[in-house]
Order: structure tokens, then sequence, then C-alpha cells
């Protein structure tokens, strides 16, 4: 029961900085904080896949999808912080 709490307050807690991120840029504009916002998007996904695969679905693997979602918001982070420089 305790970890599915930490599980889902992690999720909550990447979700909070998605919102709070996407709504600077918003606010100001910085594409930094867009790549930012959906990096911790992509990231809120896969603590929610983690949730799913360890506390829903116990005898089910949903790693690679976990993996694959991580993976996915590190590359529009990295993309962000190399292409698109100001």
């Amino acid at each position: 029961m305790i970890v599915a709490t930490i599980y889902m307050l992690c999720a909550m807690t990447a979700a909070l900085c998605t919102y709070l991120l996407l709504q600077a840029y918003r606010r100001g504009g910085y594409r930094l904080l867009l790549w930012s916002g959906l990096c911790f998007a992509g990231l809120t996904l896969n603590n929610l896949l983690l949730v799913v695969d360890k506390v829903v679905i116990p005898d089910g693997d949903l790693t690679f999808w976990r993996t694959a979602t991580a993976l996915g918001a590190m590359m529009i982070l990295l993309y962000g912080l190399v292409w698109d420089a100001e």
C-alpha cells in the first residue's frame, strides 16, 4: 500500500511540474520552458505506467513501454537543449 502511494505521489509531482512549466512558457514564451514541460509530461506518463505496471497489473511487464516513454521524454529535452538554442 505504501509503495502505491509513493508511486502516485511521484506521478502527481511530475504532473505538477508539467503544469507549472507549461504555464510559465505560456506567460513568458521561453522555449526551454516548453521543452522542459514536454519532458515532464513524458515523465508523468512514465510514472503512470509504473503505477499500472507495479500496482494495477503486478503480473504484467511494461518495462519496455516505461523505458520507451522515459527515453522519449529525455530526447525531447535533449532536442530543446541542443538544436533549439536561441
